[in-house]
């Protein structure tokens, strides 16, 4: 069983229960919930069900591809389901059955661990899900997003394929799984992995980095202001990536911390804000844009 065969699955499975399948977003982030596809549609009335793969980049867990469970950029599966069904948790286990998992050979337990996104203004109701004692997953009901309250709650599931797929395969490090048929993930990302540590640990300009932050802040206002909201919410993103890898070169104190966190709140409720706007009154929307 390969990474491709567990992506394939879940999408067919997501698909039959009623799920678009969607593309990972082309902007570097350090979650699937940052997708416009999650944050901006877990606000408002409006039903929506969709899946899809998204690189994942955590510039402070990388490991020059030294650690077997830990890495700069790792892949999520995420799910979101408005307005949370009833059965969630029944069609979560229901996932993992999928993949050829039985219920009751495995000892899965869910763990309380309520999810915050600070730089996004969101948090929720959550718990991790543990496979045989290794966390796979993570399941939330979002309560807020951008600062605005989620009516109807959404329920998000997110997948860590990597270690899903070591799991099921019955190995002890990420490097040792498939990605396909006669690629390994070794020969795919180890490379990468160590240049990329290498980067954000030793090379990484922080003055660079600091100007880029203050950059991509004033260009996502200037585009929040004119109703822009997608592309200045992409400029939030990157605002994000690059706090984070000025976090792992371990440029940020304590203070400062908290006012970079600060900033980033204060684009994403715009942005949050902005699109209820539009949805609200699709006539503001038009009149941004003429």
């Amino acid at each position: 069983m390969t990474l491709q065969d567990i992506v394939m699955a879940l999408k067919t499975y997501w698909k039959d229960h009623g799920c678009m399948i969607a593309e990972p977003y082309d902007v570097e982030m350090g979650a699937g919930t940052m997708s416009p596809l999650t944050f901006f549609r877990a606000l408002g009335p409006d039903p929506w069900r969709v899946a899809y793969v998204q690189p994942s980049r955590r510039p402070v867990d990388g490991r020059y591809g030294e650690n077997p469970n830990r890495l700069y950029q790792h892949h999520q599966f995420q799910v979101l389901l408005k307005p949370a069904p009833d059965d969630v948790i029944e069609l979560y286990l229901g996932s993992l059955e999928h993949l050829g998992l039985d219920r009751r050979q495995h000892d899965i337990r869910f763990v309380e661990d309520n999810w915050e996104a600070p730089s996004l203004g969101a948090w929720g109701l959550g718990w991790e899900v543990w496979l045989d004692g290794m966390e796979i997953s993570q399941f939330t009901y979002f309560q807020q997003m951008g600062g605005q309250e989620c009516r109807p709650v959404s329920a998000e599931l997110t997948y860590g394929l990597e270690r899903l797929v070591s799991y099921l395969v019955g190995v002890d490090e990420i490097w040792s799984i498939e990605w396909a048929p006669g690629v390994s993930y070794d020969s795919l990302f180890r490379r990468a992995e160590w240049e990329q540590a290498s980067y954000s640990f030793e090379y990484a300009s922080a003055p660079v980095l600091f100007q880029l932050f203050d950059l991509y802040e004033s260009e996502a206002k200037r585009l929040l202001e004119q109703g822009l909201v997608r592309p200045g919410y992409e400029y939030l993103i990157k605002c994000s990536h690059v706090f984070n890898t000025l976090d792992a070169l371990g440029a940020i104190s304590v203070t400062e911390r908290q006012a970079y966190l600060g900033r980033m709140r204060a684009l994403a409720r715009i942005a949050a804000q902005k699109y209820l706007d539009q949805i609200q009154n699709p006539a503001a929307k038009e009149e941004a844009l003429s």
